[in-house]
């Protein structure tokens, strides 16, 4: 009953992105579904692109393994990156003719400045959806008793996620994003529930956690451990603020007000609901202490699936695999669409600038089958890597490049395009040198590299041509 549950689910979810693609015809829809989404699905299609495999698997394992203060980089960075978005860029970017946030790169600073945050913004989206399907790989395989390996898994959640999203683009995203809200939320709660009444009641579970020091959201008071914390929390933070997949909810809206909203609301909803297999997953402390430190030992990411599957009721079961599968899907499906919108209208464009609509269309449909192969190679290479520093690496590309000179372009009107390009040059340089050397031990590379692009983009702006009055006049 429960693999029949789930093949169904998932051709329900094919036959609705295919459903909501017939309303696509031209690029406008596809990329940002016509700017027309009202506020309840740009909260939805906002929570659910955030309520991912790490959101159910990554982060319960940080929390076991750490407690409270290995969390600050998701959910505490990824919940204040969409508020942060809802407070100081949404209303300024929905007021611009924008298709993709790399358009406004090209507007701003020109063309080379474009081409740079695009390739970065396409590379950081590889980590991000091998998690995903890396997960659903594992799921499919745990689903059926491991009759098929998590490999094939890995196949099959390609072919699903790809089906829809090729053929809807945003249209399907948001409609199958507000569908996997529901699910996510009602079956999250209800396991909940039924969880924490199994072990003797919410108290009892907050008791155990406060016990073993779980609880303790802030680091040790050293400069080392304060210096890595903050680097941690500012890689979704800030990394996810210049990203294509924020972007097209933010435009997707029918008004800037819905988007600020929208953005706001689907943050501290998924901060909200992210505490729930944090929660959960304590709980296996008195459901199955003889286990707990033999499966943290091996692989903390099989405790919460483990719990579920061999504690709980069938239907209990049930409800955990449709809320992971619609997180995984609804994740998936938007980082596969924002790469693949980018690369079309920010890199190809630029050595075809005449190609029609139509093309483009095409184009973007053809590019979201290439990414995604790409992306399952990828997951391939990478595989024995966590779900959550999966996700974590794909941020500090986009936090070292494009982040300050989105910030600097909106709110300092002396930024220019010479110090955009030293402010990419110097932050991921700085970047790189901490990565590949020891200095990475001492100080936290994301947290170099974005101090390196500040200086870049005060330093070159300062020391060049200041912009033109017309440009200023657009900032402001």
């Amino acid at each position: 009953m429960l693999i029949f549950f789930v093949v169904v689910y998932l051709l329900a979810s094919i036959a609705l992105g295919l459903w909501f693609a017939r309303g696509v015809s031209n690029t406008s829809d596809y990329a940002v579904a016509g700017r027309s989404l009202p506020l309840s699905i740009i909260i939805a299609t906002t929570f659910a692109t955030w309520f991912g495999s790490e959101t159910v698997i990554g982060i319960p394992a940080k929390f076991i393994e750490g407690g409270m203060r290995d969390t600050a980089e998701d959910p505490w960075g990824a919940a204040l990156c969409l508020i942060l978005v809802g407070m100081f860029f949404a209303r300024k970017l929905y007021g611009m003719t924008l298709l993709t946030i790399n358009d406004y790169y090209r507007q701003r600073y020109g063309m080379a400045v474009e081409v740079f945050c695009s390739l970065a913004s396409i590379l950081s989206y590889l980590g991000w959806v091998a998690a995903q399907i890396t997960a659903l790989g594992l799921v499919f395989s745990h689903l059926l008793e491991d009759s098929i390996t998590p490999l094939t898994g890995t196949y099959i959640a390609t072919v699903v996620v790809l089906f829809y999203t090729m053929y809807g683009g945003m249209f399907s995203v948001a409609i199958t994003d507000f569908i996997q809200m529901i699910v996510i939320v009602i079956c999250l709660t209800a396991i909940a529930i039924i969880a924490g009444n199994m072990a003797g009641g919410p108290a009892r579970v907050l008791e155990v956690a406060q016990q073993r020091e779980m609880l303790n959201l802030f680091p040790p008071l050293d400069a080392k451990s304060i210096l890595f914390y903050i680097g941690s929390a500012i890689t979704l933070m800030l990394g996810s603020i210049p990203q294509q997949d924020i972007f097209q909810r933010v435009m997707s809206a029918k008004s800037a007000d819905i988007a600020a909203k929208g953005a706001m609301i689907g943050g501290a909803a998924y901060l909200l609901f992210a505490f729930i297999p944090m929660y959960v997953v304590t709980t296996g402390y008195l459901l199955m202490p003889s286990e707990m430190e033999a499966l943290i030992a091996d692989d903390a990411q099989k405790v919460l699936p483990t719990l579920i599957t061999m504690h709980m009721h069938p239907g209990v079961k049930a409800m955990f695999f449709g809320a992971l599968l619609a997180a995984i899907m609804s994740t998936a499906s938007a980082t596969i669409l924002a790469p693949s919108t980018v690369f079309v209208q920010n890199l190809l464009r630029n050595f075809v600038p005449s190609m029609s609509d139509r093309m483009e269309l095409l184009l973007m449909r053809i590019t979201v089958v290439v990414f995604t192969l790409l992306v399952l190679v990828y997951s391939l290479v990478m595989e024995g890597a966590s779900v959550y520093d999966l996700v974590s690496s794909a941020y500090q590309v986009p936090l070292v490049s494009a982040f300050v000179p989105l910030v600097a372009g909106l709110y300092w009107p002396r930024a220019n395009n010479s110090g955009a390009i030293l402010s990419i040059v110097l932050g991921i340089s700085v970047w790189s040198l901490f990565c590949w050397t020891p200095l990475g031990e001492a100080f936290p590379q994301q947290l170099a590299g974005l101090i390196a692009a500040v200086v870049g983009m005060v330093a070159g702006s300062i020391l060049t041509t200041k912009p033109t009055h017309e440009l200023a006049e657009s900032i402001s």
